[in-house]
C-alpha cells in the first residue's frame, strides 16, 4: 500500500475516533446541563479549548447538527425495531409510540437540549445566528421521511400510496413529538396510558365516537 494513502487513512480514522470522542464529552454535559449546555463546558469536559471544538465543529449549531444526527440515528433504529417485531399491526403502533416515548422519558436533559433552548441563553444564541428551531425541524422532519418509508414498505396503499405515507409519516411524528412533549413536562398520566390514547386516536376512534348532545361535533 502507498505510504502516502495509509497515512491519510490513518488520520482520517484518528480523526473520526476523535469526532467520537468530543460528541461522548458533549453528551456527558448535555445529560447534566441540559439546554444549558455550553461550548465552554464541552471543551473543559474534552479537556480542550473552545477554538479546538470549533474547529471540530464549525459553531454550536454544528455540534448541535451532530449530536442531533447521533441520538435520531438511534432512535430510528429502535422504532424500527419496533415496527418489525413480531406481533399484530396495533401491537407494533403501541410498542413504536412507547419505544419513543421511553426514550425522551429516559433521556429528557438530552431531548431537551435537541428541541428547547435554555431560556437564559435563547437571546444570546439568536444574536448569534444560533436558532434551535432551525436545527430541530430538519430532524423532525427527517423522522417523517423513514417512517413514511417504512409505512410505504408495510403497507398497501394503492395508487398514490407514497404520497399518502408521507402524510401519515409526518402527521405521526408531529402528534407524537406534540403529545410527548406535553406530557414530557406534565407528566399527566403514565406512559402506558398515553400509549393506548395515541393508538385509540389512530386507529380511528375519534371518528367513531359520537357527538356529545349538548354540543355542535367538528
Amino acid at each position: 500500500m502507498n505510504t502516502g494513502t495509509s497515512q491519510r487513512d490513518d488520520q482520517r480514522q484518528a480523526a473520526r475516533q476523535r469526532r467520537r470522542e468530543l460528541l461522548e464529552a458533549a453528551d456527558r454535559v448535555v445529560l447534566r446541563d441540559g439546554p444549558g449546555a455550553s461550548m465552554n463546558a464541552i471543551a473543559a469536559e474534552a479537556g480542550i479549548t473552545k477554538p479546538i471544538l470549533y474547529r471540530h465543529f464549525g459553531d454550536k449549531g454544528g455540534l448541535y447538527r451532530a449530536l442531533a444526527e447521533r441520538h435520531t440515528d438511534a432512535l430510528l433504529a429502535s422504532l424500527r425495531a419496533a415496527l418489525d417485531a413480531p406481533a399484530d399491526r396495533r401491537e407494533r403502533v403501541e410498542s413504536t409510540l412507547s419505544t419513543y416515548l421511553a426514550a425522551i422519558e429516559a433521556r429528557p436533559q438530552v431531548y431537551r437540549f435537541l428541541m428547547h433552548p435554555a431560556d437564559a441563553e435563547q437571546q444570546v444564541e439568536a444574536e448569534q445566528g444560533f436558532d434551535v428551531g432551525r436545527h430541530s425541524a430538519p430532524l423532525l422532519r427527517r423522522m417523517g421521511e423513514e417512517l413514511a418509508e417504512v409505512i410505504a414498505e408495510r403497507v398497501d396503499l394503492g395508487p398514490g400510496g407514497m404520497d399518502l405515507a408521507r402524510a401519515w409519516g409526518h402527521g405521526i411524528v408531529g402528534m407524537m413529538y406534540a403529545a410527548g412533549d406535553w406530557w414530557l413536562r406534565e407528566r399527566p398520566c403514565p406512559r402506558e396510558d398515553l400509549v393506548r390514547h395515541l393508538t385509540d386516536l389512530l386507529w380511528g376512534q375519534l371518528a367513531a365516537a359520537g357527538d356529545r348532545a349538548d354540543g355542535p361535533g367538528f
